[in-house]
């Protein structure tokens, strides 16, 4: 459930004022399970209830950033991160999403060169995940330069899209805001979106790290269709149509566009 509330709470704050028809349309529930989720948020301060929606509220960046979504589901993120990071070859030009799952790609990759399985070089497009490369042996790191968001502690903007078209990378690791059968893949704001775009073009192969719940959403900014990415790291819960019932026409969307799923 924490996954959905942080899909839904940047839902909310990107539109500034949201309704629940709106929102169970682009996470695929049901409006009373949108109710439960607003009274959640409501509850942390994060958002506040109007009459058949909710409005964003005026918090610092940081109070619904990276420091406050680094610790929902840090266990799952972590099976998804050693998952993506056992794909990774040794020697590999590796370039790595901003994201709270990245981080735990990063760790991961980190532990292995630290184990006599790498070297890899290692390029980052967010500050927290940086700190957990640097300075462990077996990795060359490299940060890509850009304007970090304040809260969210990314580089974006076009001073990265233009570092990034000077470069190219045996893989790119993507984390998503949203995707669907309908939307592709999506973000929040059009700077991520700008970002991923350029990313994707650089890479020889890429992969996706997203939890379930971003599985059936719609964000506002489209990155690229569902056929643009090679691999998605998922968790065991998007195979359960019980426990994410949003995730299933998405992921049958996947599998007919040539996207390989892998469930950690």
């Amino acid at each position: 459930m924490t996954d959905r509330l942080d899909v839904t709470l940047r839902l909310v704050r990107n539109a500034g004022r949201a309704s629940l028809a709106d929102l169970a349309s682009r996470l695929g529930v049901s409006e009373m399970t949108v109710r439960r989720d607003l009274d959640a948020l409501q509850a942390r301060g994060l958002v506040e209830r109007v009459r058949g929606g909710a409005v964003a509220v005026a918090e610092p960046a940081s109070a619904a950033g990276f420091a406050a979504r680094a610790g929902w589901q840090a266990g799952l993120k972590d099976r998804i991160g050693r998952a993506a990071a056992a794909l990774v070859e040794p020697g590999a030009t590796v370039l790595l999403d901003a994201g709270t799952t990245t981080v735990h790609v990063a760790r991961a990759l980190a532990d292995r060169a630290a184990a006599g399985e790498g070297p890899f070089t290692v390029a980052v497009l967010s500050l927290p995940v940086a700190d957990a490369l640097a300075d462990r042996p077996g990795v060359r790191l490299l940060v890509v330069g850009g304007e970090s968001r304040p809260g969210e502690r990314s580089l974006a903007g076009p001073l990265t899209a233009a570092v990034l078209r000077q470069l190219t990378f045996d893989l790119f690791v993507m984390s998503i805001g949203a995707v669907s059968a309908e939307a592709g893949w999506s973000e929040f704001t059009l700077e991520d979106a700008a970002v991923k775009q350029v990313a994707l073009q650089q890479a020889r192969s890429n992969l996706v790290v997203a939890d379930a719940s971003k599985l059936g959403v719609r964000a506002f900014a489209s990155v690229a269709p569902l056929d643009a990415v090679g691999r998605l790291v998922t968790d065991r819960s998007a195979r359960d149509p019980q426990l994410t019932p949003a995730a299933q026409d998405t992921l049958a969307a996947l599998e007919n566009a040539g996207v390989e799923v892998l469930c950690a």
